[in-house]
C-alpha cells in the first residue's frame, strides 16, 4: 500500500511540476487534510472547464434524431463557445430513421456548457454537461422539442425560438 501511495505521490509532483512552490505546499497540504497523512487512495485532481472547442463532444437535446456530436468549429470566436454560440459540428452518434444522419455537418446552439458564465444579478450559472440544439443555417431548430434545462440567457442571442420549444428554462 505505501509503494501505492508513494507512486501518486510523484504522478502529483510531475503534474504540479510546473507550478510555483506556494501552490504545490498549498495542494499538499490540502490534499493531507483531505486525504490524511498516509493515505493510499488516490488523488483526484478536479478538471479544468474550459471553452467548447475543437472535437468537443456535446450531447444533443432535441428530437431531430442526432445523440451526439463532435464540434468541427466555433463561429464565435478564436477561443471557443460559451451559452448561446453556434458552432458547427459532425453528427457522430444518430438514432435510426431520425431527421439527421450520422456523419451530417450541421449547425448547433450551445444550450449548455461546463463553463461557468456570469449573470447580470452576479450570480454564476454552470451545468454538469455540455449540449446542443441542432439549427439550419437560419438559425431555426431542426426538433420539434427541447429536453432539460435552458438558460435564459439565449433570449439575448436572439435564440427566441429555442426557448419556445424548452420544457424548463432556468
Amino acid at each position: 500500500m505505501n509503494a501505492l501511495a508513494s507512486k501518486w505521490s510523484s504522478v502529483r509532483r510531475s503534474l504540479l511540476g510546473t507550478l510555483g512552490s506556494s501552490t504545490t505546499g498549498l495542494l499538499k497540504s490540502s490534499y493531507e487534510g483531505i486525504m490524511g497523512p498516509n493515505s493510499s487512495s488516490l488523488f483526484i485532481l478536479q478538471q479544468q472547464r474550459t471553452f467548447i472547442q475543437m472535437r468537443t463532444r456535446l450531447k444533443v437535446v432535441d428530437n431531430s434524431g442526432a445523440k451526439q456530436v463532435m464540434c468541427i468549429q466555433s463561429l464565435k470566436g478564436k477561443r471557443g463557445a460559451r451559452l448561446g454560440d453556434t458552432i458547427i459540428a459532425s453528427v457522430k452518434q444518430a438514432q435510426p430513421r431520425g431527421k439527421v444522419k450520422k456523419g451530417e455537418v450541421v449547425y448547433g446552439v450551445v444550450v449548455r456548457a461546463a463553463m461557468q458564465k456570469g449573470r447580470c444579478d452576479g450570480s454564476e450559472i454552470r451545468f454538469d454537461d455540455n449540449a446542443v440544439v441542432l439549427v439550419n443555417k437560419q438559425g431555426e431548430p431542426i426538433g420539434t422539442r427541447v429536453f432539460g434545462p435552458v438558460p435564459h440567457e439565449l433570449r439575448k442571442k436572439k435564440h427566441v425560438k429555442i426557448l419556445t420549444l424548452a420544457e424548463h428554462i432556468a
